[in-house]
């Protein structure tokens, strides 16, 4: 494992954790988008078929376990806990998500690696995974205002993926025949979903202001 994978994981999990204390400490959701999240859980599901069939390493298993695991509490929290469901602004989180999900699956189907279930799944998991950001994104552009916690949450979702792409460089540089264009093409249409978040992320930080997104 080099440094921009491990990176990009660890950036990855810290997203999750910014997203759990803010629902663990504020006891509240305000800005997040469900679908996103439902969305998030079903790549996790999707692309850890392997999880109890093929062994990989541990740190592999433990990371595997940790974003499904986390995954479904965010779902949980949002849908049932008491306090935290009450600030889930479903009138704003509007995107209809699952009409992604169909040319993803039409998507994967034509063009995988091997035509296996386990190919497939993986294929529909990166091509949902390139998506799963909108309904997000598009609730702060509604919502405008974003809390500290909420857009550091998906700034650091955005970084993730911008280590994954130096990762896949700098195997291509360093591992022979290492071409893998499915995760290549979809990583950077994901990626490139964030370029307007960042540009206003640093806009923000850079001035000292509160996040806001135009209309």
């Amino acid at each position: 494992m080099n440094i921009f994978r491990f990176a990009g994981d660890m950036t990855h999990l810290f997203s999750i954790l910014v997203l759990l204390l803010k629902i663990h400490t504020i006891k509240s959701c305000a800005g997040i988008s469900l679908k996103t999240q439902e969305m998030y859980a079903i790549v996790f599901v999707t692309r850890y078929l392997d999880l109890f069939t093929d062994y990989v390493s541990f740190y592999n298993s433990i990371m595997k376990i940790i974003f499904l695991g986390s995954s479904f509490s965010i779902i949980w929290y949002m849908r049932h806990h008491k306090i935290v469901r009450r600030s889930y602004d479903k009138d704003q989180d509007t995107f209809r998500h699952y009409f992604l999900m169909l040319p993803c699956l039409l998507l994967a189907l034509l063009f995988n690696e091997r035509f296996t279930f386990k190919e497939v799944m993986w294929s529909f998991s990166l091509f949902l995974e390139a998506v799963a950001i909108l309904p997000q994104l598009v609730l702060l552009q509604r919502t405008r205002n974003i809390d500290n916690l909420t857009g550091q949450y998906v700034f650091l979702l955005g970084a993730y993926r911008a280590f994954y792409l130096l990762n896949w460089i700098y195997r291509y540089f360093t591992e022979p025949h290492y071409i893998h264009w499915i995760p290549w093409i979809s990583g950077l249409i994901q990626t490139l979903l964030y370029a307007d978040f960042f540009y206003y992320y640093f806009h923000s930080w850079k001035n000292n202001k509160k996040l806001e997104l135009p209309a």
